[in-house]
């Protein structure tokens, strides 16, 4: 870990709205942080949620939270990106794409400008091609730029199968791969209950003829979370920002957490050039290793579709 140029402990998130100032609101109360910053351009409700936030200090563990500028991102140890235009009712994140590129670059430009040794985090969607927007833009190594990728959905996927199983949820082990997104697919093969495959337990529970008719409907209520509660309210943010604060807590504490993050396949998968959610191991450094799950065909196939959505969006932008 690179130590000499960052306040360790300090996170600057940019982007004050639903997503990020939940976030911080997150990580304020999980004790993980000694500073946040949050940046917007929108100096009001930037000013707003740092006085909101402020105001709930006597409640929270010792942390200090401020507004910031770009000069804030020279010794920050994590920037987190939850700036962007949010996701419309009936709109896919990938039609979100040209919208926010430019708005991923001009922040990374601040960034580097700044000397940051810091990891970056991309939120905002389409999180896995606004990540390699960051990440080319950067020139950094592909390690310190991560996406939030598929850590929120691979939640919601344990919530689903805990809910159906009849388990508490810190005892099923299970992931979303591939984009974050509509071609994103539930990992089966390494799906597990206290480390017996579903497959298993629910054979042995007597559901296996209904479990197997309603494993495709679980995987589609996951891919379609997002746009229902879009539907309901309008924006997702409670849940996500937990699942940043998850992440940032592997970065923060160096935990070498195993996390499906999205991160740049340079031949890992068969795969060149594309971030996508995969098993990695994050720690201080951000990426620490990728790791290579043994994939059966279907989805290893799933993965491909999914890689070739991202390819075809990122050409979008060329």
């Amino acid at each position: 870990m690179n130590s000499e140029k960052w306040k360790s402990r300090k996170v600057v998130i940019v982007g004050a709205g639903d997503v990020g100032a939940t976030f911080a609101f997150s990580l304020a109360q999980s004790g993980l942080a000694d500073e946040i910053v949050l940046i917007d351009v929108n100096k009001n409700l930037l000013a707003g949620q740092v006085l909101d936030l402020s105001h709930g200090l006597p409640f929270f563990p010792p942390v200090s939270i401020q507004e910031g500028d770009k000069e804030d991102y020279a010794d920050a140890q994590a920037i987190v990106i939850t700036a962007g235009a949010s996701q419309r009712p009936g709109e896919s994140r990938l039609s979100l794409l040209q919208r926010n590129a430019r708005i991923i670059e001009s922040i990374v430009d601040d960034i580097v400008e700044q000397g940051s040794a810091a990891v970056i985090m991309v939120v905002a969607n389409p999180v896995d091609v606004l990540t390699r927007v960051a990440l080319e833009r950067s020139g950094w190594d592909r390690g310190r730029i991560i996406g939030s990728g598929t850590v929120l959905d691979s939640a919601r996927f344990r919530y689903l199968i805990s809910k159906y199983c009849g388990v508490g949820v810190h005892n099923v082990h299970a992931y979303i791969l591939g984009e974050h997104g509509d071609s994103e697919f539930a990992a089966w093969s390494l799906t597990n209950i206290g480390g017996i495959p579903v497959d298993t337990f629910c054979l042995e529970n007597g559901t296996m003829q209904s479990w197997l008719k309603d494993r495709t409907r679980i995987e589609e209520q996951v891919r379609h979370s997002a746009y229902h509660i879009i539907d309901y309210k309008g924006s997702t943010n409670f849940a996500v920002g937990q699942a940043l604060v998850r992440i940032i807590g592997a970065i923060l504490r160096n935990q070498s957490s195993m996390l499906t993050v999205s991160t740049s396949l340079q031949g890992e998968y068969g795969l060149e050039n594309v971030c996508i959610s995969v098993p990695c191991l994050v720690d201080g450094d951000g990426v620490k290793r990728i790791i290579k799950a043994e994939l059966p065909e279907e989805e290893a196939m799933a993965l491909n579709r999914s890689a070739e959505v991202l390819q075809e969006a990122y050409g979008k932008l060329s």
